[in-house]
């Protein structure tokens, strides 16, 4: 392979996105140390091609100027602006800080008779070309999960987007729940959100569903425990974070579903917590609670950390490049 050596370099990144990735799946969670050595990383090596380059005079000096002005201040601010949106999560945005750090112009690699990536672009900002290459990715999920439903036989006006599972799955599954007492919908409880609750109270999923008329008396709360971040990888188990048989807090007697001012002490539990849950009101978390405690089967939203089609994407535009670019050529639109 023939490429400059801070080309060379960059290729570093593609494992650790993939460990990002696949860390990413199983935890939805990404440690906040692996983007700052990442950042320097991509930092170095802009300065090292900017000296080489200093000092700007001849074509590939400004055009140089110009593609790393358009990833720094363009493509890092959006992945920012889209955190502030609520259409990240921080390490998706992080990632595309870094990716926009590292990648602000198309690298070249000689391998064999081929030039990688294959597809350039006009404008040549590859970060750029990272982050429309994992919209596309990603694009592709919805149609995975409604193939995936088809093949199961769960056909529905839904099959895009969530899929039914077992409910004493969930302790072991991220994403939301995609029902409420009333049927379908998108904003139901964050799978996260509800591991936080019941490691509040100390209460496993198969404890709430054992007894949930008891448990649904606000006073039915006794001693409260720290709620985590909600994480699978967090405690020797998945939800309640302790053993079933000392799980269950003490005191409260049977009710019916509105007994008490705050049913499932869901406004105590938001007020308790130190930080938010997942945007997760009291109204939201108790008509989750409903549905788990009483349905078999639920309907998830997995969702897909958009880290994941960013790794993707990072190797397809390594070797094809520019995908829209190309489908937009090949019709004439560019």
């Amino acid at each position: 392979m023939v490429a400059t050596l801070p080309d060379l370099l960059r290729l570093l990144v593609v494992p650790v996105f993939a460990w990002a990735a696949i860390r990413d799946v199983r935890t939805r969670r990404l440690p906040n140390r692996l983007w700052p050595p990442l950042y320097l990383f991509g930092a170095l090596l802009l300065i090292w091609e900017a000296a080489a380059l200093w000092p700007f005079a001849g074509f590939d000096g400004r055009i140089f100027l110009v593609r790393a002005a358009v990833s720094l201040l363009f493509v890092a601010p959006l992945g920012y602006a889209f955190w502030y949106l609520g259409a990240f999560g921080g390490a998706d945005a992080k990632a595309m800080i870094a990716l926009a750090v590292i990648f602000p112009t198309f690298p070249a690699y000689e391998v064999g008779n081929l030039v990688l990536p294959l597809v350039d672009t006009d404008l040549g900002v590859f970060s750029l070309t990272i982050l429309t290459n994992t919209v596309l990715i990603g694009l592709a999920y919805p149609v995975g999960l409604a193939a995936l439903n088809l093949v199961r036989g769960e056909v529905s006006e839904n099959m895009f987007f969530a899929r039914p599972v077992a409910t004493e799955s969930l302790p072991d599954r991220h994403g939301r729940l995609f029902e409420d007492p009333d049927g379908p919908t998108r904003g139901g409880l964050d799978l996260d959100a509800l591991r936080m609750y019941l490691r509040w109270r100390g209460l496993t999923l198969a404890d709430l569903r054992a007894d949930p008329h008891r448990l649904r008396d606000p006073d039915s709360v006794g001693e409260t425990f720290d709620p985590t971040d909600g994480g699978t990888h967090v405690g020797p188990r998945t939800d309640g974070g302790r053993a079933v048989d000392d799980a269950a807090p003490d005191g409260g007697t049977e009710v019916d579903g509105a007994a008490g001012d705050d049913p499932w002490a869901a406004e105590r539990f938001l007020d308790d917590i130190d930080h938010g849950a997942y945007g997760t009101d009291a109204a939201t978390l108790r008509d989750g609670l409903e549905v788990v405690a009483a349905a078999d089967r639920v309907s998830v939203s997995p969702g897909m950390p958009f880290v994941v089609p960013m790794a993707v994407g990072l190797v397809v535009s390594l070797t094809y490049g520019d995908a829209l670019f190309a489908l937009l050529g090949a019709v004439g639109l560019v």
